[in-house]
């Protein structure tokens, strides 16, 4: 190996995995302490890391919350027992995933949707009808919360590495002979215990069903501070809740998504949906509780509608790809029939296989197009923010560099997948996610 390949696989395998590790948990944290105490002023945040310095700076903001809250624990606990009983119990149509390298096909029961209409409703009865404790609980012990799910999850990515290497839970696993690489990466491509999905769990029914309570959670305490709601709250939290029900009625179609389909259990997927999601994806509305911003019902009025376009936009194009694979490219896309690439591929098992690459309606604008909706439908719920601080927008920022990378890693693992085939889809649709730029 000559020396710059060396230290590029040195890089890759060591070095970046590790800075995430050790750098990710303490962002999440800053983000929550400059959010509730500095008044969402990164200047300010500054200004007591140079003051302080770096250790007292970890005694105000980690020290007391580093190992989470009783309180914390105990409300993680049975959000936790609640989403694991509803997985198992809440009725759902039985459905496959796509079939994995090693010939496996995972099974799911699809019911996202009630779990989040059921969860959304408990949560209701609990704090507004039957007044078991206030809606401003969430946003309270935010800083236990984050603790105690760091602490969990880091545990939980090395229970899954040691899991992986001794007792998979099928043939899709492995290691690559690095430490640091396999608890970033994780070591099985589909765990489950006692039956329970792991991925689904961190994934979708954890990461995806705390995000709208904490949400609500912001929403009340804003209430609670200020007498009402302002409408920049509003439009922020009523867009993400119409994206997360999105995702919810088409869960399915993402556990056929890179997240799913190739990334493995570990700290990239499984810390990040239990602690980056609810630190980091909710920040810019945590932002809003302590800043009231009144928009106006013109703005705020676009903002919705715009941002909910782009939420639709980006549904239904993962849905034209769904119905055209599902009917074999029997049906209509935007009143025409589909076009498209059948694509072969060889499983690891030597197996031949086929997959309908879309060339028409949005998957004929550009490769990866549906992104550009989805950053968009982003930027409309950070926007209320306005512009007195840039921490806001750091959530946005993030799914604009996480969304193209993963274009472009697609891009990839498509070109080594269907070889020739690829190259011939992307003859037809030859920008990867923005026409004529990109």
């Amino acid at each position: 190996m000559k020396k710059n390949d060396a230290y590029h696989f040195w890089f890759h395998q060591t070095l970046a995995p590790l800075m995430l590790i050790c750098l990710c948990p303490p962002i999440v944290f800053a983000f929550w302490y400059t959010n509730t105490y500095l008044d969402g002023s990164l200047t300010a945040f500054w200004n007591l890391l140079v003051s302080a310095g770096l250790k007292e700076t970890f005694n105000i903001i980690w020290k007391p919350y580093f190992w989470g809250t009783a309180t914390a624990w105990k409300i993680l606990a049975i959000f936790s027992l609640f989403q694991l009983a509803f997985m198992r119990l809440l009725p759902g149509k039985i459905k496959e995933g796509p079939i994995t390298p090693k010939g496996h096909i995972p099974i799911y029961k699809d019911n996202g949707l009630a779990a989040f209409l059921t969860t959304m409703g408990f949560f209701y009865l609990a704090t507004d009808f039957l007044h078991l404790f206030p809606a401003t609980m969430l946003y309270d012990n935010l800083g236990g919360i984050l603790g105690a799910l760091n602490i969990f999850s880091l545990v939980f990515c090395l229970f899954l590495l040691i899991k992986g290497l001794t007792f998979p839970s099928g043939q899709d696993a492995g290691r690559s002979g690095n430490w640091v690489f396999d608890y970033y990466w994780g070591t099985e491509l589909y765990p489950r215990i006692l039956g329970w999905d792991i991925k689904v769990f961190t994934n979708c029914r954890f990461g995806l069903m705390i995000w709208p309570l904490l949400l609500w959670s912001y929403a009340a305490k804003q209430q609670q501070l200020y007498g009402s709601i302002s409408d920049s709250m509003l439009v922020a939290v009523g867009l993400q809740w119409i994206y997360i029900l999105k995702f919810f009625i088409w869960e399915s179609g993402y556990l056929r998504s890179l997240d799913i389909m190739h990334d493995r259990a570990g700290y990239y997927i499984c810390w990040g949906c239990l602690v980056w999601v609810p630190g980091i994806y909710t920040s810019s509305t945590l932002y809003l509780v302590n800043h009231p911003n009144h928009l106006g019902g013109l703005t705020a009025g676009f903002l919705f509608i715009f941002g909910t376009a782009c939420i639709l936009a980006n549904y239904f194009a993962d849905r034209q790809r769904q119905v055209v694979r599902a009917t074999g490219g029997e049906c209509k896309i935007w009143g025409k029939t589909p076009t498209f690439t059948v694509a072969a591929y060889t499983t690891e098992k030597g197996e031949k296989k086929q997959n309908i690459l879309l060339t028409s309606g949005w998957w004929g604008i550009a490769r990866h197009f549906h992104y550009i909706p989805e950053i968009l439908g982003a930027l409309c719920w950070t926007l209320p923010a306005l512009f007195t601080h840039v921490i806001p927008y750091f959530y946005v920022t993030f799914l604009i560099i996480l969304l193209f990378n993963r274009a472009w890693r697609d891009d990839e693992r498509c070109a080594n997948k269907y070889g020739d085939d690829w190259e011939n889809y992307c003859s037809k649709v030859p920008y990867k996610i923005i026409p004529y730029v990109i």
